[in-house]
């Protein structure tokens, strides 16, 4: 989810008014810790013993892995890309209210922090917006909002359910928005413009309305759009990192059709047999599908740590689509033991990928680098 590097270019020198790389790295291990406390969360869920904290947080799961994790990184992204302090309380606010979720705090308190980041993230996307009035912030900027929202239903109702569509938008048009940006670089005719603009249209309304089946026909619309009109189409024909990119796009979208075709069946319905199925379609086929390709970029103008490309980079890609399809296959033929084991290879498959991470930019570290 590229925004930081992006925006960036239309920020003005701000001398001392930005925090510097190590300074942002607690609030990336605050992240961390929540993405952790997550997915174990989600493990205990499907009766898999995990510490105690993650198992009196089972309850908690889509929280944490959204509100707490994506809105401390989505933030720290949009903070990085305004390079202005005040941005940071935003990750900071969204890092700390998951560590207050998994600390066994007043639920409260981490509700309370997560509203303060959603609105500390709407604050920073109107900086961006007034930098750069194009439709991609604006849809950066709704985005935002619909965290606000989802926030908001959870505090009001004491419900996660209310919740989920608002957060799911949170994390598709932030993603949708910034690739809506690059298609600058194609010969996008103006009608593809407008169209995008109605599914966004089509998909709040749909969740304002609580429309599953037109929320599924949103996605459906989206990931169609995505796939004709996204830059990935012709970066797939190249080499290197834009090629790995590329694959994880183009496999994340085909995930979001699917998601799609699975909630115009009911899937998105609570208590649906293939809820589990539709939702992790979207949340981990073509989300984190975006994280895998685009974390050796964000990570970089985050941290100024650079991740060299190497084709190690497919293993953990190959191995979440393979693991997310047999979890499919479990939800949709309710083979409870088939899902439970590959929710646990998905969380492994996380492992896997921060690892290849880890080893890529030790193994090009200068000599003598502790």
């Amino acid at each position: 989810m590229p925004a930081a590097p992006r925006l960036a270019r239309h920020r003005p020198r701000l001398g001392m008014s930005d925090l510097t790389p190590r300074h942002r790295l607690p609030l990336l291990f605050f992240g961390m810790l929540s993405l952790l406390g997550g997915v174990l969360a989600g493990l205990a869920r499907l009766g898999w013993d995990v510490p105690a904290p993650a198992a009196h947080a089972a309850g908690l799961h889509g929280p944490l892995m959204i509100a707490a994790f994506f809105g401390t990184v989505i933030s720290l992204e949009r903070a990085v890309a305004i390079g202005q302090r005040w941005a940071y309380l935003a990750p900071l606010a969204a890092g700390s209210g998951g560590i207050a979720l998994l600390a066994g705090a007043p639920l409260g308190i981490g509700q309370a922090l997560g509203t303060l980041a959603a609105l500390g993230l709407i604050a920073a996307s109107s900086v961006a917006w007034r930098r750069q009035k194009a439709v991609y912030t604006v849809v950066l900027g709704l985005g935002a909002a619909c965290w606000l929202i989802g926030n908001l239903l959870w505090v009001g109702t004491g419900a996660i359910g209310p919740a989920v569509p608002w957060w799911l938008l949170f994390l598709i048009l932030t993603i949708a928005g910034e690739r809506l940006e690059l298609t600058r670089f194609l010969p996008t005719p103006p009608m593809a413009r407008r169209l995008f603009i109605a599914i966004v249209g089509c998909l709040l309304v749909a969740a304002a309305l609580g429309s599953d089946r037109l929320f599924a026909g949103g996605l459906l619309a989206l990931a169609g759009w995505l796939l004709r009109y996204d830059i990935a189409r012709r970066n797939v024909r190249t080499e290197g990192l834009p090629r790995f990119i590329a694959s994880c796009l183009l496999s994340g979208y085909a995930w979001l059709a699917i998601s799609g075709l699975l909630g115009l069946a009911g899937a998105f319905a609570p208590g649906h047999p293939w809820r589990d199925a539709g939702l992790h379609t979207i949340s981990l086929g073509f989300v984190f599908a975006m994280v895998f390709g685009h974390a050796p970029i964000i990570f970089p103008a985050v941290t100024r740590i650079k991740i060299p490309y190497h084709p190690a980079l497919y293993l953990p890609l190959a191995l979440l689509h393979l693991t997310l399809a047999v979890r499919l296959v479990g939800g949709l033929g309710d083979i409870f033991a088939l899902r439970q084991y590959a929710a646990l290879t998905n969380g492994l498959v996380l492992l896997v990928f921060i690892a290849t991470m880890v080893t890529l930019v030790r193994r090009k570290a200068p000599r003598g680098t502790p």
